[in-house]
């Protein structure tokens, strides 16, 4: 028996390939490295979707698609105003997109309403947020594309280039990351021939555990101490000689390099100078990559996608109650991607137990 299906082939796939051993994330054939600073979220995402990137035709029909289901329905309005004020905003996120599910969600799923749920993840998380902070509610921005009118919304105002830049590598870099526990949990829904919300609602729920979707807050903090302290070296190497673990290294997938750690330092060595939140994430991994070789030495241990998602997290100031949501505005790609493929050739999960309990008497 094994604990959790750790390791267990539950099914084929052709949207993704982790290779841990060699620190390699593919999607749909493409290398991760080929695709950021290189695509949109928009063209990654159709990628996900169709198996193919998009023509310039294409795009721009996606890009339209996108715009077009922006918009917050009044009964979601409604739903929203109504929820209470400290219900937090993976749970907000889970009952309005289960609210989604009318007739318009039947079985099979489809691409158009995969791009609906996308489309309106950001507008939901936005208007929830200023709400909450008594501030006006920021419609949608025509002129914006995907990740930049989600800054838009939630700052109300167009969002810096080095912000939308960095944002968007760490959206296309956590749109899709194999079986991993929300992905099965969609598929598993997915395997009843439910439909596409009921799958994803599954999926949120899923996300919402601490255990996988987790905000990098112990990352945050290092980076905070290291800035007020001024000194990288001295902080981490007391740190180490405390015998704490060193948030944001290391990875239990990947026993090299993280790619996407390594996607996501690229895109930041392109902005260097032009954020201090960034241009510190690149000199702290300098320090403590050195440092860990020293206490740790042989144990291969580097930054994993936490560490500068932490860094992109302060650089755009987004609140820490919105880390795990934002996370879930771009996962909902690889979601859906993952239930659609499950639709295509369907067989229902059904997983065995062992029965550990007592056998009592038939006299009874």
């Amino acid at each position: 028996m094994i604990k959790g299906l750790k390791g267990i082939v539950a099914t084929e796939t052709s949207i993704s390939h982790i290779d841990g051993d060699q620190g390699r994330l593919v999607y749909r054939g493409y290398d991760i490295s080929d695709l950021t600073n290189k695509c949109s979220f928009e063209e990654v995402a159709y990628l996900l979707w169709y198996g193919k990137l998009p023509t310039e035709r294409d795009l721009k029909n996606l890009k339209e698609e996108l715009r077009k289901n922006r918009t917050l329905d009044s009964f979601l309005v409604e739903i929203l105003n109504s929820l209470p004020a400290n219900m937090d905003m993976m749970s907000v996120l889970r009952t309005a997109i289960s609210a989604m599910g009318t007739v318009n969600y039947t079985w099979k799923p489809t691409i158009s309403q995969a791009i609906k749920l996308t489309a309106i993840i950001p507008t939901i998380i936005a208007y929830r947020k200023r709400t909450l902070d008594g501030e006006r509610f920021v419609s949608p921005h025509d002129d914006l594309d995907h990740v930049a009118n989600y800054l838009y919304m939630l700052n109300g105002k167009v969002p810096q280039k080095p912000h939308v830049t960095s944002l968007e590598s760490y959206m296309i870099l956590t749109l899709e990351h194999g079986m991993n526990a929300s992905t099965f949990s969609a598929r598993v829904t997915a395997s009843t021939e439910s439909d596409l919300v009921s799958a994803i609602t599954s999926a949120i729920g899923t996300m919402k555990g601490p255990l996988h979707g987790g905000a990098p807050s112990g990352v945050i903090e290092l980076l905070n101490e290291i800035s007020i302290a001024g000194d990288a070296e001295k902080v981490i190497r007391h740190k180490l000689n405390q015998n704490e673990k060193l948030m944001g290294f290391g990875h239990r997938v990947y026993k090299t390099h993280d790619p996407r750690s390594i996607a996501l330092k690229e895109t930041l060595l392109n902005l260097v100078g032009q954020d201090k939140w960034l241009d510190l994430a690149i000199e702290v991994e300098k320090s403590a990559i050195k440092l860990l070789e020293e206490y740790k030495p042989g144990r291969s241990l580097y930054t994993n996608v936490e560490f500068y998602a932490a860094a992109i997290m302060q650089s755009i100031e987004l609140d820490a109650s919105l880390f795990t949501p934002t996370f879930t505005s771009s996962r909902i790609v690889g979601w859906t991607s993952h239930v659609i493929e499950q639709s295509e050739d369907n067989t229902i999960y059904r997983p065995q137990s062992t029965y550990v309990g007592k056998f009592m008497s038939s006299s009874v």
